[in-house]
């Protein structure tokens, strides 16, 4: 059986950079998956994209030698099994604000004694390269659990929810957590706010040996949180790329409609 060579390499404290995938697109998967990235995630949380069509794009991933994870679209047992029985590596869990939602995740994707994911299928292992026998085995040492933390109640909580056995990574979405910041009367955190935020979740990883990321959109941004000590970051997206290139090429053309792109 295959091993996940991002959760060793997060383990053994290697940043690991990503994107992340919401058209669904077949051809576009297979290309991303070979060239570079270790490991890509199937955005089910804000996309369109069904099971029948995401365990199609964990195959492609996992055959060109990529790492295939989902964000799930929200952390019940049900969500977590489909995907992970559908041949994802691994989950990306949003909104966990607790340490009982973190547990429920957590358990959903291991198989007992550890949790309660039940037994069944034969797609997981065929991403494995593996047997299912080998993989029932084996599984709850190779799948990676990525739990998100996207709110002051998630960071007030951060230490106990990092602490728990079978958290692998934390992942934080700057766009959420800035709105789950908002006051009363809908007025955003400022910048200093947000960044504060952000390093009170950073600090927590570090204390608790936890990988915590971002999503960031830029080379420059990636470079500057790997300094600072993030560990698990995704850049942009494969949606991202393409209308930040058709921008540019657009504007360079003095298109009418180019400035309607920069909303993606």
């Amino acid at each position: 059986m295959k091993r996940n060579p991002v959760k060793a390499a997060l383990k053994a404290g290697q940043p690991q950079v990503g994107t992340w995938l919401s058209l669904g697109s077949v051809y576009g998967t297979r290309v991303l998956a070979r060239v570079g990235f270790p490991w890509l995630t199937v955005d089910m949380e804000h996309s369109p994209i069904g099971i029948e069509q995401a365990a199609t794009l964990f195959g492609v991933i996992a055959e060109a030698g990529c790492v295939p994870l989902a964000r799930v679209p929200r952390g019940t047992h049900e969500n977590i099994k489909r995907v992970l029985d559908a041949g994802a590596w691994g989950i990306v869990v949003p909104m966990v604000n607790t340490v009982e939602e973190a547990k429920l995740a957590i358990a959903a994707a291991k198989y007992p004694p550890v949790g309660n994911r039940s037994i069944g299928g034969g797609l997981h292992a065929l991403n494995f390269d593996s047997t299912a026998g080998d993989y029932y085995n084996r599984a709850n040492d190779e799948i990676l659990v990525v739990l998100q933390t996207e709110s002051p109640e998630g960071v007030q909580n951060a230490e106990a929810i990092y602490s728990l056995p079978g958290v692998d990574a934390i992942f934080v979405g700057p766009n959420d957590l800035t709105f789950q910041m908002r006051s009363a009367d809908g007025v955003d955190p400022t910048p200093d706010q947000l960044e504060a935020m952000l390093q009170r979740v950073l600090a927590t990883g570090k204390k608790t040996g936890t990988p915590v990321g971002l999503h960031v959109q830029t080379i420059d941004d990636v470079k500057k949180r790997i300094e600072q000590g993030w560990r698990f970051l995704a850049i942009g997206s494969e949606l991202r790329f393409m209308t930040a290139e058709a921008q540019r090429i657009a504007n360079g053309l003095s298109l009418k409609k180019a400035a309607d792109l920069a909303r993606y």
